[in-house]
């Protein structure tokens, strides 16, 4: 039996990264005698052993053979039989297709047979042979890695690789739970655009989020975006969105908050009156399909709805105010209010020439929002009922309520002004 350290965690320490995981791989070995040295068996499709002690994962050197379409179709066989080198053939780039000795104290007991260090000092996410056509999800694996190496390119023949498949129609075939999981992850590397900018290029977004990629080459008002492509301008929101170290909920808010706009009819581009509620109703579908969580859907559908009148908020009554809180259930969820404020604050610095600026709708409707809760609803509702009122009368007399305290807010920020 040997032991070796294998993907991302060699990888990254040839990178000079933090190693967050370490993955292990066993040669020489049965299910029997791993369960006799104390390891738990996890894998439900192939062997693979929780350490008794570490927890961390040891998996059988293994093969694979394609038995049909889609990530699932695959025969796996796990034998004492199976070589390093044949185990690290079936991995998806040469990059993670590098193994180390257990302790992984040093580079150089590498066991690279498919030059990964090579590519690693190279920069290139370069596939590792020709059986990564077979997996579609190493396209969706490949654009997220881009995402998290920015200064790494996609080699020329795994960019036609991923072509190719997308064109024999093995990124039909992906299912919705592994989509969702690679574009969350994706979403949450260092320059987001980048996966979307790869999944574009080898035509698996039209395949995958048809909503998103028809944005490019729609124009928008100059003077509200100078970077006029809509496409362009949504790439820039979500790297905003990074670089303002947002949760996942916000950067999916970010990747759906336009897709009303590539619906818009030509005759009136590059106006997009109604875009609002045309990307509420696009997002709702996306969700669905992709079977997004709850959380990222609530507070992209918000967005999606209501970033325009966020965006325009500094010039809204106190009563218009209370009405766009009350909208987005910000008093009942103000956690989730405020993931909705930084997405529309990435929108609005998602601009050319406008990456720098300040968003003060951020912080000024956090602030009405706290003289909102300042109101002491309970005293207004037990003097409701005290005079025989209820129901919505009582809702009647706390609207007027937050109402007015918003306005003594504005009637004090202005003398302060």
């Amino acid at each position: 039996m040997q032991i070796y350290m294998v993907g991302g965690a060699v990888r990254d320490k040839l990178l000079g990264r933090p190693v967050n995981d370490h993955d292990w791989v066993v040669v020489g070995a049965t299910p029997e005698q791993m369960l006799k040295l104390g390891y738990l068996p996890v894998g439900r499709d192939f062997p693979v052993f929780l350490h008794p002690e570490t927890r961390e994962e040891y998996a059988l050197a293994r093969t694979e053979r394609k038995s049909g379409r889609g990530y699932r179709g695959f025969v796996v066989q796990s034998s004492p039989d199976v070589t390093l080198e044949e185990d690290l053939s079936r991995r998806d780039l040469t990059i993670n297709a590098i193994a180390s000795s257990a302790d992984g104290t040093s580079a150089t007991g590498l066991f690279d047979p498919y030059l990964g260090a090579r590519d690693i000092a190279a920069r290139v996410l370069r596939h590792v042979t020709d059986a990564f056509r077979e997996d579609p999800v190493r396209i969706l694996r490949v654009a997220r890695f881009a995402a998290r190496f920015t200064d790494f390119t996609v080699a020329p023949e795994t960019m036609q690789l991923m072509r190719e498949m997308v064109q024999h129609g093995e990124a039909d075939h992906l299912v919705a739970e592994r989509v969702w999981q690679e574009l969350a992850r994706g979403l949450m590397e260092e320059k987001p655009s980048r996966m979307f900018e790869v999944l574009r290029e080898c035509g698996a977004l039209q395949v995958l989020l048809p909503e998103v990629a028809r944005l490019w080459g729609v124009p928008q008002r100059a003077e509200y975006h100078p970077e006029v492509d809509t496409g362009v301008h949504l790439m820039m929101v979500l790297d905003m969105a990074a670089r303002l170290q947002s949760p996942l909920t916000v950067r999916f808010a970010c990747l759906a908050h336009d897709l009303g706009k590539g619906t818009t009819p030509a005759d009136v581009l590059p106006r997009h009156i109604g875009h609002e509620e045309r990307s509420a109703a696009l997002l709702k579908d996306v969700a669905e399909r992709l079977r997004v969580p709850v959380d990222c859907r609530e507070t992209a559908e918000v967005v999606a709805r209501e970033h325009g009148h966020i965006h325009r908020s500094n010039e809204l009554s106190a009563a218009a105010l209370v009405r766009l809180l009350e909208r987005c259930d910000a008093i009942r969820k103000p956690a989730r209010f405020a993931d909705i404020l930084l997405a529309c604050e990435c929108d609005a610095r998602g601009r050319l020439g406008f990456e720098e600026s300040a968003y003060p709708q951020r912080p000024r409707l956090l602030a009405v929002l706290g003289a909102v809760q300042s109101v002491a609803t309970r005293d207004i509702a037990a003097q409701a009922a005290a005079k025989g009122l209820s129901g919505p009368q009582v809702g009647t007399l706390i609207h007027q309520a937050r109402v007015a305290a918003v306005a003594r807010w504005q009637h004090t920020r202005s003398e302060a002004d």
